[in-house]
């Protein structure tokens, strides 16, 4: 099961994974996606544009089914799916403040919006705001498959008799999998705490981590993030059933 770290809008970078795993694949494998495509990097729109031809491109493959590809819902997707939303909230400013200093503006400039052209909508009130959210929903739109993926991301993944548990930040270990909330985009100090397996999974396996320092394991968890978009190589490793790394790229 491959498993590839958040990406950030690092087009050409994603691209050289992918002619590097086309090289490595094998018949059986699985794809997934750990979240945040969007946010930071210089072409969020040809990064799902990639997704969506390297998609295709598995699954011209003989035995490969739909569901052996899975996107994972990112902090950066969860923030647009909130922003899509914006006029529902009693401060929209606030929030937007907050969005902004997590990387949301390189987005919004990537479907033709700015921080400042929001703002102005956001003073006129709810209207004005709902007015604007409609807009940018259309935008999507106009680029083809970019929202029907973005509508379709799920909040974790994992194989198919419960080995490997796939996540975008992580989990509170003590709770449930159906009770993480906003632990999967926003993490747990608790993570790196886990000494046993956690609700059966033998590992769980996690695309997002600020400290960005590539791909580190414990017993039980595993870590893949060398800070794509911040300047940082995008990794991607290869586990099997176990929970142990049998092939790993990193891209420079």
């Amino acid at each position: 099961m491959w498993a590839v770290s958040s990406i950030h809008g690092e087009l050409t970078r994603l691209i050289q994974l992918h002619d590097t795993l086309v090289t490595r694949w094998k018949p059986g494998d699985r794809l997934v996606y750990l979240g945040n495509y969007l946010g930071r990097g210089p072409d969020i729109k040809g990064v799902l544009d990639e997704l969506l031809s390297f998609r295709i491109n598995r699954l011209c493959l003989a035995g490969m089914a739909a569901q052996d590809i899975v996107f994972l819902r990112g902090a950066q997707e969860e923030m647009w799916r909130k922003l899509l939303q914006i006029q529902l909230a009693s401060d929209p400013n606030t929030v937007f403040d907050w969005m902004t200093e997590h990387g949301i503006g390189r987005t919004l400039e990537a479907y033709g919006e700015s921080e400042e052209e929001a703002r102005k909508y956001f003073r006129e009130g709810i209207l004005a705001t709902t007015k604007w959210t409609n807009r940018l929903r259309e935008k999507i739109q106009s680029n083809p498959g970019h929202n029907d993926i973005l509508v379709a991301l799920r909040r974790a993944a994992y194989t198919e008799d419960g080995e490997l548990l796939f996540v975008h930040a992580g989990v509170d270990p003590g709770k449930a999998v159906i009770d993480q909330n906003d632990t999967f985009w926003w993490g747990s100090p608790h993570f790196d705490m886990i000494d046993k397996p956690y609700s059966g999974f033998q590992k769980v396996i996690r695309g997002y981590d600020q400290a960005q320092l590539g791909i580190t394991e414990t017993a039980h968890t595993a870590t893949i993030d060398g800070g794509c978009g911040h300047g940082g190589p995008l990794y991607t490793a290869c586990f099997n059933l176990e929970g142990s790394i049998v092939d790993q790229i990193c891209i420079e």
